[in-house]
């Protein structure tokens, strides 16, 4: 497994992805652009209940995945899962740092 500091230098921090992700998600919910995949979410017919099928779905496939040992599929479909979670999180008005709180707590 690779070390993801060796390019960046052990004290530089990390990059924020999940917080620039997140912003996108706030953005969308808020302007719901015509075509956006994620306006389209939060605009959905079936409500909160379409995320919560996303999350389920990008759960199993995450889990197959790491059965069957496919480290290519394991980080997409995490990734899918993170995302859609990202996508409840800003219905249910938390954030990235109502889970990073979360996370914090925990050790």
């Amino acid at each position: 497994m690779s070390d993801p500091d060796a390019d960046r230098g052990a004290d530089a921090p990390p990059e924020p992805v999940l917080d620039d992700l997140f912003a996108t998600i706030e953005s969308r919910k808020a302007e719901l652009p015509e075509g956006s995949y994620t306006a389209s979410l939060f605009t959905h017919e079936k409500g909160e209940n379409a995320v919560l099928e996303k999350v389920g779905e990008e759960s199993t496939e995450a889990i197959l995945a790491a059965k069957d040992d496919d480290r290519e599929e394991l980080t997409a479909e995490s990734a899918d899962l993170v995302y859609h979670l990202l996508v409840l999180l800003a219905m249910k008005d938390l954030d990235v740092d109502d889970l990073r709180g979360e996370l914090r707590d925990r050790f």
